[in-house]
């Protein structure tokens, strides 16, 4: 309170907005020292940055350029936009990176599993089905950058940006925020983030990684985040069981199926929030074991929190990359 306090003596004017897009919720605090930017003016801008993410990316308006993509037939090429071109070359990048785990092209297998929109599933898919599936997916052969168009290989392919999407969303809002000169803020959407500059008491966003567990949103841990982006990605939230076992949402691009290991969440801080973004989602996929020796020759810093009974009282063991433990030291 008095640090509070002292930063309204200074003149500081904290402008925070809340909302909703991309399927979820967004959260923004901006400081602004110079007093001279309005909350309608700022909100204008952000309402017209998430305007612009979503018709280059929406899956749930039909107008979009990814909708363009999807509905075209192998060998048509769709035009897009740079930011549209940005971020899948982006997913390119870590698709390759991550030895194909991170895959945005696996829509039909998050369906058949009952992850899908208006889906749920108690029993098993078929070997069959699950089969089917797969040969609709596949990032590598379903579509080729080319300059500014997207090339289709796989007429069966349709691209969900998910998993990057939002992540960049958060990037693209915190740019129409730099244009109004704050250089103090915080940006979320749907749980990732980017951070800048100091929070109103003058220290480090301060930001909690949830306890990866359904029925409670204990913190495990609490990080000081500032010019960095932040995902986490867990397999808590979204999952069915069947036969005594547990099948999450996390799919597995090289299976078909869900992963099976015990890494239950994965926090990423990197530069940007649409690469925290997806590479949260790449980690998680891949487990800890290989993960973790892909964060540290990366030198990304990752904190990957796994189900252990033999970790602390929460029933979780949490493992940091050695750059995600120089950060927090």
């Amino acid at each position: 309170m008095p640090l509070a306090l002292a930063a309204c003596r200074k003149g500081w004017n904290v402008l925070e907005l809340s909302g909703l897009t991309m399927g979820t919720g967004y959260n923004i605090v901006a400081v602004d020292h110079s007093r001279d930017v309005t909350k309608a003016e700022l909100q204008a801008a952000v309402d017209a940055a998430l305007a612009r993410v979503n018709t280059q990316m929406s899956n749930w308006d039909a107008t979009s350029e990814i909708s363009a993509f999807n509905a075209a037939k192998a060998g048509d090429s769709v035009s897009v936009s740079p930011e549209l071109a940005h971020v899948m070359q982006a997913a390119a990048d870590v698709h390759d990176a991550s030895e194909g785990r991170f895959d945005v092209t696996v829509g039909a297998l998050i369906d058949l599993w009952g992850f899908g929109a208006r889906q749920t599933r108690t029993d098993m898919p078929t070997d069959a089905e699950v089969a089917q599936a797969m040969a609709c997916c596949g990032q590598a052969q379903s579509v080729e950058i080319a300059g500014g168009a997207l090339r289709k290989l796989n007429s069966d392919a349709e691209i969900y940006l998910s998993s990057i999407g939002k992540g960049f969303g958060v990037d693209h809002v915190a740019q129409a925020l730099n244009g109004f000169g704050i250089t103090d803020y915080m940006v979320e959407i749907g749980g990732d983030l980017y951070t800048a500059g100091r929070n109103p008491d003058g220290q480090p966003w301060q930001i909690g990684i949830e306890t990866p567990q359904s029925f409670d949103r204990g913190i495990m841990q609490v990080v000081g985040v500032s010019g960095m982006g932040m995902a986490t990605s867990g397999d808590y939230r979204n999952f069915f069981d069947y036969d005594g076992k547990r099948y999450s949402h996390i799919i597995d691009a090289t299976t078909g199926r869900p992963v099976t290991h015990d890494t239950a969440s994965v926090t990423v801080l990197t530069d940007n929030a649409m690469l925290a973004d997806a590479w949260a989602t790449a980690l998680l996929v891949l487990g800890r074991e290989r993960g973790l020796e892909i964060a540290n020759d990366r030198d990304m810093a990752v904190l990957f929190i796994d189900r252990d009974g033999a970790g602390d009282k929460s029933g979780f063991k949490a493992t940091a990359s050695d750059r995600f433990a120089d950060l927090t030291a």
